[in-house]
């Protein structure tokens, strides 16, 4: 979750999917954006088929194995806009995260919109949420949002906070190999919202043109700075299931 848009939730939330899967996982993930899906064009599964079954929808499959739903699966037309609000949202989420024939998972992640509207649905929905990654980019705009998602989060809410993810902290010069920050630094994240920092995210054109062409990156660019924070990233999600 973020608060914010434009700060790269579904690109983190593929990633992660993949990275999880990539360490043995068997990952589940529902695309919680009901009227902006983007999911299953990023993760590849794009012209997938869902079939149905007496137990519920079976989820497309990318190329590695991980799990999707998401109502761009749905959609006749690229262009089909969707202009749903309120209980008709809620009641699609409640159907793709109870009626599709997951099977057995390690893992079920969930992205989430723009804005703090949709996680008091899905902790409705999901009692035992094990809890949120917060996703930021480094500028004071997006810290100021997000750290309201993160107090609703923690003190309303009560879920638990597994940490930060700082997106597009940096870029790293291709002629003499500096890190060079993208954004007029707000303050650091651990400071910003008092939580583990669980990576920083280098910024990387070619992630986004993964996402752009359906193409996993953490499989086609598995020595990239972005891969390797991607995956520590996932080992740190593991380790904090594991603590429970």
């Amino acid at each position: 979750m973020s608060g914010k848009g434009g700060v790269g939730k579904s690109s983190l939330t593929a990633n992660l999917a993949t990275a999880l899967t990539l360490k043995g996982k068997t990952v589940g993930v529902v695309d919680a954006d009901i009227n902006g899906p983007t999911l299953a064009k990023m993760m590849g599964v794009r012209d997938a088929t869902l079939e149905y079954t007496p137990a519920g929808v079976k989820p497309a499959i990318t190329a590695l194995g991980t799990k999707l739903i998401s109502m761009d699966l749905l959609l006749a037309e690229d262009d089909a806009p969707v202009l749903w609000r309120s209980t008709m949202e809620v009641g699609a989420l409640r159907e793709f995260i109870a009626d599709t024939e997951w099977g057995a998972l390690d893992y079920l992640l969930l992205d989430l919109p723009p804005g703090t509207d949709r996680l008091p649905n899905v902790a409705e929905l999901i009692p035992d949420l094990g809890g949120v990654v917060v996703v930021t980019i480094p500028s004071e705009v997006s810290q100021l949002i997000v750290k309201k998602s993160v107090t609703m989060a923690r003190d309303i809410l009560k879920v638990p906070i597994i940490g930060v993810v700082e997106n597009m902290a940096f870029y790293v010069c291709q002629h003499c190999g500096e890190e060079e920050p993208l954004f007029t630094a707000g303050e650091t994240p651990d400071a910003a919202f008092q939580q583990v920092v669980l990576g920083s995210v280098p910024f990387d054109p070619r992630l986004a043109r993964s996402s752009d062409d359906g193409t996993l990156y953490l499989d086609e660019y598995p020595d990239a700075p972005a891969s390797k924070v991607l995956m520590e990233v996932a080992e740190k999600v593991q380790a904090f299931f594991q603590s429970l």
